[in-house]
């Protein structure tokens, strides 16, 4: 067996090990990154874009529908076929060669194939061994998490990557797990024609959430014709004549075409051999605020395979902080905590979210107010669809330090409202300062002038009592 030594190995060519290589390569490392797959990982290929890309289509038919003298122009219903095939265009056919090139234009090595550790700072791919001389990253990832159920296997229910790469619709598509993915999807399927069971075991959907989030999402779903089961578990599966059946605790049974299986996600760590370095197989793998894990000086943990916060986005927040790290120690720097990162879940209304929600700030002992208005509650709102299109705007704050601690957005298009909120949160601004923050007229982003009335803020100086 043949021996290649780099500066840092990365297991996984996922977005956190891309940032990760491309960060450390440009910096004059020598870097070897390991991939089984494809370059770019689950979020390029079968989650992120391939979802919105199966979204967008209906998400921009109900926004049309919703406006008067455009509503009567379109006719009709999604073209299923064209939608599939510009999913198929996003995700370039599952082909990855065009993500080559940003790796090699900085130096780093992609070794195809599985990757496993074979001792301290050893990853054997096939027949060689790669030797990392400062630091093994890994950046593995995570899977779909199938519940203990009986026959769900012998059913081969679809994960995350059947439902966003499917080529023809399912005439009925039975979904188990109401969190972002079993929701996305079943809009998703729903506006391209599939008949749609989503069964939560929870007693709402989004349970992370606010309820008021949950239960926008949840309405939106039922007036599109999904048949949504709260509080109900799924006790067995079965396949017979071509259909899978599912067995619900209620006594009830839900048939369908496809099934597919949404209730979390585990860490990729059972096959890579982690137990020659002291860590078990199948468990998420800890790390302190540099991402390194504890104990040691040369193993770092990126992205969803830590656990900590199961986006891509922080997963490549992870990799920059990794990376720093691995180039030297440097000054102070601020960390921001996975539980309560930016986050959208991209149904119609879409929910936006930040920081605490207000059950999580006062579980959390903080000093905890929310208040909220309308999301339509602007004039700027007026554009976007009508003045009653479902919504809703809180700021949670401590009132104690004077500070924003969240924020939860719902409507329509509210995805690019939450770099705001997200500025104010991280950098801590005092809400005397954002009362100074003065929104243009007529944009939707007036709704932050009356939270900041709601919140007892409507004028810039603070009168004499």
């Amino acid at each position: 067996m043949s021996e290649r030594q780099f500066d840092v190995v990365i297991l996984g060519a996922g977005p956190a090990g891309e940032v990760c290589a491309g960060r450390l390569g440009e910096s004059g490392l020598s870097v070897a990154i390991v991939e089984p797959h494809l370059i770019g990982g689950e979020c390029s290929f079968y989650a992120c874009m391939p979802s919105k890309a199966l979204l967008r289509p209906g998400e921009l038919l109900a926004e049309v529908r919703r406006i008067p003298g455009v509503a009567e122009a379109v006719t009709g219903e999604l073209d299923a076929a064209a939608v599939l095939e510009r999913r198929d265009e996003i995700i370039h056919n599952l082909d990855d060669k065009h993500m080559e090139p940003w790796l090699t234009d900085r130096g780093v090595t992609l070794v195809r194939g599985a990757g496993r550790f074979d001792g301290e700072r050893r990853v054997v791919v096939g027949d060689e061994t790669l030797v990392a001389t400062r630091a093994v990253v890994v950046a593995t990832g995570s899977g779909p998490l199938m519940p203990p159920i009986d026959g769900l296997s012998e059913a081969k229910p679809w994960t995350n990557r059947e439902a966003t790469t499917a080529k023809q619709v399912p005439e009925r598509l039975t979904i188990l797990g109401g969190g972002v993915v079993g929701v996305e999807m079943a809009q998703a399927w729903r506006s391209l024609g599939s008949q749609i069971t989503l069964i939560e075991a929870a007693d709402r959907l989004l349970a992370r959430e606010e309820p008021f989030a949950s239960d926008d999402v949840e309405q939106a779903l039922r007036e599109r014709g999904v048949d949504v089961r709260i509080g109900c578990k799924a006790t067995a599966v079965r396949s017979e004549g071509g259909e899978v059946v599912v067995e619900l605790d209620s006594g009830d049974s839900v048939p369908g075409d496809e099934l597919l299986v949404a209730v979390g996600r585990r860490p990729n760590t059972t096959e890579l051999g982690v137990e020659t370095i002291g860590l078990e197989p199948g468990k998420p793998i800890e790390v302190d605020d540099w991402m390194r894990a504890p104990g040691s000086d040369w193993l770092y943990a990126i992205g969803d395979v830590n656990g900590r916060a199961l986006l891509t986005h922080m997963g490549k927040y992870q990799a920059r902080i990794a990376a720093d790290r691995i180039l030297g120690p440097g000054g102070p720097c601020l960390i921001l905590d996975g539980a309560r990162a930016p986050r959208v879940t991209f149904t119609d209304p879409q929910v936006a979210a930040v920081g605490y929600t207000l059950a999580a700030a006062q579980e959390a002992g903080l000093d905890a107010k929310a208040v909220d208005v309308s999301t339509q509650a602007s004039a700027g709102a007026s554009f976007y669809g009508r003045d009653d299109t479902r919504g809703t705007s809180r700021l949670v704050v401590d009132e104690g330090a004077g500070l924003l601690i969240g924020a939860t957005f719902t409507g329509p298009e509210v995805s690019e409202w939450l770099q705001a909120a997200t500025i104010a949160v991280v950098g801590k601004v005092p809400l005397e300062m954002l009362a100074h923050a003065v929104p243009a007229f007529p944009t939707r982003s007036e709704v932050w002038l009356y939270l900041m009335e709601a919140l007892g803020l409507s004028g810039p100086c603070q009168r004499e009592t």
